[in-house]
Formats: structure tokens, sequence, C-alpha cells
């Protein structure tokens, strides 16, 4: 199996979800708020409410911080097919 299918299978059976709109709302907060307290673009919060990007494991741990919360209780993985 070439390294290009061997990716692309392993990426098909990943599906992470996520509560970040829905806590940023029930806080009062804007999505331009947020992107500039963690030095990211308001897109990137909006394209992970989407659900279009997931974080990298520092911006997961910047937003459980800055919601005190812990980052499963934001970002729910899930494992099987898409």
């Amino acid at each position: 199996m070439e390294m290009e299918s061997k990716l692309s299978f392993f990426v098909r059976g990943l599906a992470m979800k996520n509560r970040l709109e829905e806590i940023r709302k029930s806080r009062g907060i804007r999505q331009d708020e947020l992107a500039r307290t963690l030095e990211v673009s308001r897109q990137t919060i909006g394209s992970l409410e989407n659900g279009r990007y997931n974080p990298s494991i520092i911006l997961a741990f910047k937003i459980a911080r800055y919601f005190d919360m812990k980052i499963e209780d934001i970002f729910i993985y899930e494992e099987g097919e898409q």
C-alpha cells in the first residue's frame, strides 16, 4: 500500500466533533474575541466550530484552559467511518 493510501485510510477512520460554538455562545463570547485571545484568526474559530478543522494539541489545550474545562469536555473523538 502506498504512503498516500495508508494516510487516506487512517484519516478517513477518524472523526472529531466539538462543543466549541455551544460553549462560546453560552458565555457570550464572540468568535473574534476568542480568536484574539487564543492568537488565531476568526476564520480558524469558525472552521473549528463547523468541523472543517481539527486543532493542534497546543490549540486544544489553550481552548480548554480559556474555558477552564478539560479538552475532552470540548472535543469529542469518535473512531469509525465518517
